[in-house]
């Protein structure tokens, strides 16, 4: 009897780790898929004078890709950004996080822009209103600036082609 609590305690414990195997840490959930992004007034990398809103999401979809230069994955990740934004007709906006507004130019200058704009979010308030966990994030958005989509960590060729792709095309087409 003695033996009986231990042994069904273990096995919960078991049964739990057990099932948490089958989670995927890249597809966390986000309470923003389904509802419009969050609103903002931020200056971008680019032109540290001009300032940007979330009207910048209407009228196409938009890959939002938040980013920072002092991120190992990121770098790994711009390239491929850099070979997708060659090969297909994205609008993609960046959102440089946490980072420093000079870094962050220097590294576009020296990797290449894929962006067609780069929100500038030294402080973090953006990404926080996402529910950002770390960078790389990114997430796709509808012609009307709903979020549709959202991945934690790099992007990679093969999830471009299988997961993302379709949902753009299907976005584009409806």
């Amino acid at each position: 009897m003695r033996f009986i609590i231990p042994l069904i305690i273990f096995l919960s414990t078991v049964g739990l780790l057990w099932k948490s195997l089958a989670l995927k840490p890249t597809e966390l959930p986000s309470v923003l898929v389904g509802h419009p992004a969050p609103s903002f007034n931020l200056k971008t990398v680019e032109d540290s004078t001009k300032n940007v809103t979330e009207a910048i999401f209407k009228g196409h979809v938009t890959i939002l890709n938040v980013w920072a230069s002092w991120c190992a994955s990121c770098k790994k990740e711009h390239l491929v950004w850099m070979d997708l934004f060659k090969k297909h007709n994205i609008f993609m906006i960046g959102v440089n996080y946490s980072d420093d507004l000079k870094e962050a130019q220097q590294w576009l200058q020296k990797e290449g822009n894929p962006y067609h704009i780069t929100i500038f979010d030294k402080e973090g308030r953006l990404g926080m209103d996402y529910g950002v966990y770390g960078v790389p994030e990114t997430f796709i958005l509808d012609k009307e600036g709903i979020v549709r989509y959202r991945q934690t960590g790099p992007i990679n060729t093969q999830l471009w082609q299988q997961l993302l792709l379709p949902l753009i095309e299907n976005l584009n087409h409806s």
